[in-house]
């Protein structure tokens, strides 16, 4: 694999490692704002506004910002009963065709969601509910999330399609299939 393709996928997955070890302290707010809450609401009959919306909005981004590394992880659901009956250059290719549907995906939701991330954040646009917190970050987030899935894709692609499939790099920038 060239140099700077290397480095380029490398550092796109050390920043979704990076965001999505940042992201995991959410919940250390959304645990202790869910536990007030149960407490507030069962033991003295006295629920917040704020409480579960709260817990929403953050959970958003804790999931969509894992989603990333989460797939270099390879933790994402797959047709596990497919992939065991094949081969490992079956696996490889049925990778090295699942990783463009990924891009390809994750490029249509983009499309659609950026132009609803920027309406929101031109409006500042809040829940309206009774605490009426603003939800144009969490809506920006969807966004962000989708490019950095597929980036993802693309450096795990890249890097597979560069790579023989016991791990070792294909010899004078062969692809081997």
């Amino acid at each position: 694999m060239p140099v700077w393709l290397s480095t380029c996928a490398s550092a796109i997955t050390t920043f979704n490692r990076w965001l999505f070890q940042a992201s995991v302290w959410l919940m250390a707010i959304v645990v202790p704002v869910m536990l007030y809450e149960v407490v507030a609401r069962y033991f003295f009959d006295a629920p917040t506004v704020w409480g579960m919306e709260l817990a929403v909005l953050l959970f958003g981004p804790y999931f969509l910002f894992g989603g990333p590394h989460l797939l270099h992880l390879k933790g994402h659901v797959a047709l596990d009963l497919l992939r065991q009956r094949l081969s490992a250059a079956g696996v490889r290719r049925l990778d090295l065709l699942n990783y463009p549907i990924i891009i390809v995906f994750c490029a249509i939701l983009l499309y659609f969601s950026v132009p609803t991330a920027w309406s929101a954040w031109t409006y500042r646009e809040t829940s309206f509910s009774a605490w009426n917190p603003p939800i144009w970050p969490v809506k920006a987030a969807v966004p962000l999330a989708l490019a950095l899935m597929l980036l993802q894709a693309l450096a795990e692609w890249v890097r597979l399609w560069f790579h023989a499939p016991d791990g070792p790099a294909a010899g004078h920038g062969e692809v081997a299939l």
